[in-house]
């Protein structure tokens, strides 16, 4: 192997070490919104009963005790500063449904994620053996 070949390989695993690290952390960010999908399932059903009580975010770790007079509809974000009034049981369909679409796209990072490290792995092994070359040579 060449030096040029070994410069562009060098080059080839940082730039597959660079997509793995995107890939880790889309994965890390997609985690998190599933978390979140789940608890705001959980937050529309423990809303069941009419005069439930909540703490409501002011801003700053800062919250006010309510109470949820009403729980007929719930206002979704769908995106785009764009959102929808639901009832809960839709609202729940709703979320669901992206829980779906989110499980889908952490698989196939994962899925993306392995590959990167395959890949990597196989470069270390083409630069160990290009070590053991030049080393045999000297």
């Amino acid at each position: 192997m060449s030096e040029e070949q070994a410069q562009q390989l060098m080059q080839q695993m940082q730039m597959l070490e660079t997509y793995f690290a995107d890939l880790s952390q889309r994965e890390a960010t997609l985690y998190g919104v599933l978390k979140e999908a789940v608890a705001a399932i959980e937050s529309i059903k423990s809303l069941s009963q009419t005069d439930s009580e909540t703490l409501v975010p002011v801003g700053m770790g800062t919250f006010v005790k309510a109470k949820i007079s009403s729980n007929d509809k719930i206002v979704l974000n769908i995106g785009a500063g764009v959102s929808l009034e639901k009832d809960s049981s839709s609202a729940i369909n709703y979320l669901e449904a992206r829980i779906k679409e989110i499980e889908i796209a952490i698989q196939d990072t994962s899925s993306k994620k392995h590959d990167a490290a395959m890949q990597l792995e196989k470069g270390k092994s083409q630069i160990n053996q290009l070590i053991q070359q030049e080393s045999q040579r000297t």
